[in-house]
């Protein structure tokens, strides 16, 4: 890269995640200033128009943008639209593959295309009638960080949770349960970081066990069935291209081990711009590999910067 670059970070955004966004944000924007030659800006948005965002990163002279928003605005594809039309570089993944991730029921069918095992799944509809048997997840079609999950384990628990969901999600979806471990493969580029494990102390892997509470147990390259690890790393990268994301996913499994069939890893989700907290996934495995917090983003910005320079005219 040429020896100075100025790079915005954005941070915040409209959706419920902000308060994991502006933690996430200040940890890219830090880790961004000690690398040599990088000018670093960072600003909290709400949610901006295509205008005023053009007029931000120009008096910026933002030569690249990180944007480190989670939810369905910044992560959507609604974001990396804008920026498409502004014609500046960014990191991550395009507004197309953004809005493809992002819609969890989109994700599964292109899983299901290319052979990716994933749970049973359906859009809940306005009656609330559905197939799946209890046990099972509700969950918005559109949220991360796992806001608005919630598990069913009677139909009699079906209707208050629901409403409660739609109260503030228009779209929600039936998820068969599966008992298993919660592990997330993190793509990079071409290539996949090693497996991350978490374990909660109760319940499951909700918004509190993943930035709030403190008992929640990461191993990262845990002791795994034979061939399992390599599957994951695989069908990471298939989802991974099938939706056309770059530069960096995350993709979340669920490991069965009590099937006849032997051990089976169902994918749930792929995040595209997944968390950079301290308590985040992905900076956990990139230090496995020995690449620290300020390599990880040196990277990305350099991926995005490189594939802004190839831009017809």
């Amino acid at each position: 890269m040429p020896e100075t670059r100025r790079i915005t970070v954005l941070m915040g955004g409209p959706d419920a995640e902000r308060p994991v966004s502006l933690q996430s944000g200040e940890q890219v924007a830090t880790a961004l200033r000690r690398i040599p030659g990088f000018v670093v800006i960072d600003h909290v948005v709400d949610r901006p128009d295509t205008n005023s965002l053009a007029t931000l990163l120009a008096e910026d002279r933002a030569d690249v943008v990180y944007p480190v928003l989670h939810g369905s605005w910044g992560e959507g594809g609604e974001l990396q639209s804008s920026l498409d039309e502004i014609g500046i570089p960014y990191v991550g993944s395009g507004s197309e593959a953004s809005a493809l991730a992002m819609d969890k029921m989109a994700t599964k069918s292109k899983a299901d295309d290319i052979g990716v095992r994933t749970p049973a799944a359906c859009v809940v509809p306005r009656s609330g009638t559905i197939d799946l048997q209890p046990p099972f997840v509700l969950k918005p079609i559109d949220e991360g960080s796992s806001v608005g999950v919630r598990m069913v384990a009677d139909l009699a628990d079906l209707p208050p949770i629901l409403k409660e969901l739609r109260s503030s999600h228009a779209r929600v979806m039936a998820e068969a349960f599966v008992s298993g471990r919660e592990l997330t493969v993190t793509v990079l580029g071409a290539d996949t970081l090693p497996p991350v494990e978490i374990e909660v102390s109760s319940g499951f892997y909700d918004y509190d066990a993943k930035y709030l509470r403190n008992d929640t147990r990461y191993t990262v390259s845990p002791l795994l069935p034979d061939g399992i690890e390599a599957r994951m790393a695989a069908d990471s990268l298939s989802i991974f291209d099938a939706l056309g994301c770059r530069d960096v996913a995350r993709v979340d499994w669920l490991l069965d081990v009590s099937g006849r069939d032997g051990p089976q890893a169902w994918m749930l989700e792929v995040n595209t711009i997944p968390g950079m907290t301290s308590h985040s996934l992905v900076p956990m495995a990139a230090a496995a590999r020995g690449i620290d917090m300020s390599e990880l983003c040196r990277r990305l910005v350099e991926s995005a910067w490189t594939r802004g320079t190839r831009r017809p005219g």
